[in-house]
């Protein structure tokens, strides 16, 4: 099945206009005001210049112009780039002219300063405006554009930092396949009333968000995660299906009211973004027996799902692959491993990307004979279960975000008094695990102001360091290579 999504809105808008679609804050639309909603973007991005194969970068907070921009830029046929408001104008820059944006959408405080750095080929366009030429647009229609399913639906970017920039294509077809492929692994449907209580512009938003809109169901979202407000919202809307990332979840463990008996719609809470502690998850199981589900995956494309009844006999796995994926476990030399041995995962699936964005090299090295190569560790059992052991080697994921370490170290060894730097993740209780860096230094200096040093320089907030070790030499391998495993050990005991 091959389909592309731009006149979705449209369709829901005909066949059942007065449904609730969108919530958000005391707001809610119904289908035909959201597909209006949609329309008046689409018009405003059409008066823009925008047309079929753009590219639009979108530098927002969870806003309804936020979402509704998702579906205007596709609308027309063109691409959507989300880009994370933690950014800082050179890196929110860097990557809009890696993607070769035409139009940057921002908020009003941020329009001045990207406007004065900005090439002349990138216009920008602050929240003010666009809400301005909404009010102006007329209820008609942007011309009928052929939207094919390999048409380029977004590119999301999985760093956005100063090093290689990776950004990962999605096509109409994989995007509509998310809506599909999840609808039938959470039982999303049309009467499914979904909450998103985290930020829009990263992947896992399209997790619960494409079938959602692709079932005609009831999207509600906040503008930032606030346990208070998240738990009132579930009640309010009588939310079936949600997904969080483990510091959202651990932080509503903690309020008595996030249980089944004070949220009977709910139906599934699904976890990504990071490991999930055994401890915690044994508290979601029993609040919410079998609503609990965890997924593992990469915006690359390969996908795992342990469902809310196979959590409870197997709740260290991360699940098996969608239906119609392939897993495998390989050594180092390429060759299948048997159940139980650990080494790199390997999978395809419906979600594929088609790739890095202009980074041929690099789309290469991780798409190789249909199979998608993730660098990260683990094994199956006899049953085709998966079991993590290692995330992406070195990286850090902290609150669901993914952090590089690679892209810090290139700024500590600017300071001349570091001679080398070596950043690891440690487990944090609130946002699962926060970087952290070890250095050898020149000279006699103080780790507080080396740590300051940085957390001013690096391009997003979510890279800055929670402390600085400064140690008398790197732990290494005979082959020279820095043991990285060795400093997280040791700084988990710090």
């Amino acid at each position: 099945m091959s389909i592309s999504l731009h006149r979705i809105t449209g369709q829901h808008a005909r066949e059942h206009g007065s449904k609730r679609a969108v919530s958000f804050e005391q707001s809610t639309y119904t289908y035909q005001q959201w597909h209006e909603l949609v329309e008046q973007m689409a018009q405003v991005l059409w008066q823009a210049k925008v047309r079929p194969a753009s590219k639009v970068a979108l530098l927002l907070e969870n806003c309804v112009e936020l979402l509704g921009l998702y579906w205007a830029v596709t609308r027309i046929g063109a691409a959507v780039v989300p880009l994370s408001p933690l950014l800082r104008d050179q890196g929110v820059l860097g990557l809009a002219k890696d993607a070769q944006c035409a139009l940057l959408i921002c908020a009003d405080d941020r329009a001045n300063d990207l406007t004065v750095l900005a090439s002349e080929q990138l216009q920008i366009m602050d929240l003010q405006a666009l809400q301005q030429r909404m009010q102006k647009a007329l209820l008609e229609p942007v011309p009928e554009q052929q939207v094919l399913p390999s048409d380029l639906f977004n590119i999301v970017y999985s760093s956005g930092t100063t090093g290689l920039p990776k950004g990962i294509m999605h096509s109409h077809h994989v995007r509509a396949m998310y809506g599909y492929c999840f609808s039938l692994a959470f039982g999303i449907g049309p009467e499914s009333v979904i909450l998103h209580a985290g930020s829009l512009v990263f992947n896992g938003a399209f997790v619960t968000m494409m079938p959602c809109f692709l079932n005609g169901g009831h999207f509600v979202f906040t503008p930032a995660f606030e346990p208070n407000n998240v738990l009132m919202t579930m009640a309010k809307h009588a939310v079936t299906h949600t997904m969080m990332v483990p510091s959202q979840i651990i932080c509503l463990l903690e309020n008595p009211n996030f249980s089944l008996e004070h949220l009977p719609s709910v139906q599934m809470i699904l976890v990504l973004g990071a490991p999930l502690q055994q401890h915690f998850k044994a508290q979601l199981q029993m609040r919410f027996p079998n609503r609990f589900f965890e997924l593992y995956g990469l915006t690359e494309g390969f996908i795992t799902v342990l469902h809310g009844n196979d959590a409870k006999q197997n709740p260290r796995s991360v699940g098996c692959p969608l239906p119609g994926s392939r897993m495998r476990i390989v050594g180092e030399h390429g060759e299948d491993l048997p159940a139980g041995e650990i080494g790199e995962i390997v999978g395809d699936g419906p979600l594929m990307s088609s790739g890095y964005f202009g980074r041929e090299d690099l789309t290469q090295a991780t798409f190789r004979d249909g199979w998608i190569f993730t660098g990260d560790l683990g094994y199956q059992d006899e049953q085709g279960f998966l079991y993590l052991v290692d995330r992406q080697k070195d990286l850090i994921i902290s609150g669901g975000v993914n952090v590089y370490p690679s892209d810090i170290e290139e700024i500590m060894v600017q300071h001349p008094l570091i001679q080398e730097a070596a950043v690891v993740g440690v487990a944090h209780k609130k946002w699962g695990e926060t970087p952290v860096a070890a250095v050898v230094v020149r000279a006699v200096c103080d780790a507080t102001e080396l740590c300051e040093w940085v957390n001013q320089r690096v391009v997003a907030r979510y890279q800055k360091l929670s402390q600085v070790y400064i140690i008398e030499a790197m732990p290494r391998n005979v082959a020279g290579k820095t043991l990285k495993q060795e400093l997280r050990v040791r700084f988990a005991t710090s």
